[in-house]
């Protein structure tokens, strides 16, 4: 009975012992911290390759702010910067790097935004604190700062880069 016990107890180490090793190999590798940031730091850098070249071919005159928003203003416009709590009407253009039109005053209407309140897109809100009334200016607004991986799930795709060409009309303070 011994002997049998010991049999059975050694061909169940070696088995379990030999499946170790082919188990381990077919684990996947998750990726960790360092390996995640060194991907979105690739990502980052390519979509900045994307918005130069874009820059390049249509020949604008574009600044990068230190967020990564490239911006041009074409027309200053008049009174204050607009701030929190400004219940503001634009007039824009929203487009892919391609030229293909996702939203449009013209086919959406104006969009009546109060800033720091309505759900917009982190760069379109840092670009439009930039203005004031009347005044006009084109975005280029890289994916960590538009809708990222995800899009928006309706016409703006997965990790694009969006264009936003808008125009203030008017600029009110929002009472509650």
């Amino acid at each position: 009975m011994t002997i049998k016990f010991l049999t059975y107890t050694f061909l169940f180490l070696v088995t379990v012992s030999c499946n170790t090793g082919s188990e381990k190999s077919n684990v996947r590798s998750v990726p960790g911290s360092n390996e995640m940031a060194e991907m979105n730091r690739y990502l980052v850098q390519k979509d900045r390759e994307r918005i130069e070249n874009y820059i390049d071919r249509k020949n604008l005159d574009m600044t990068e702010s230190p967020t990564g928003l490239w911006y041009f203003i074409k027309k200053e416009g008049q009174g204050s910067y607009i701030t929190d709590n400004d219940k503001i009407v634009i007039e824009y253009n929203c487009s892919l790097l391609d030229g293909t039109i996702c939203y449009s005053s013209e086919k959406d209407g104006v969009k009546e935004i109060v800033l720091g309140r309505s759900e917009l897109e982190a760069g379109l809100n840092q670009g439009l604190r930039m203005l004031r009334t009347g005044g006009e200016a084109v975005f280029i607004i890289p994916p960590f700062l538009a809708y990222g991986f995800t899009g928006d799930g309706e016409k703006i795709p997965s990790r694009a880069v969006i264009v936003y060409n808008v125009n203030i009309l008017q600029v009110h303070k929002f009472v509650e």
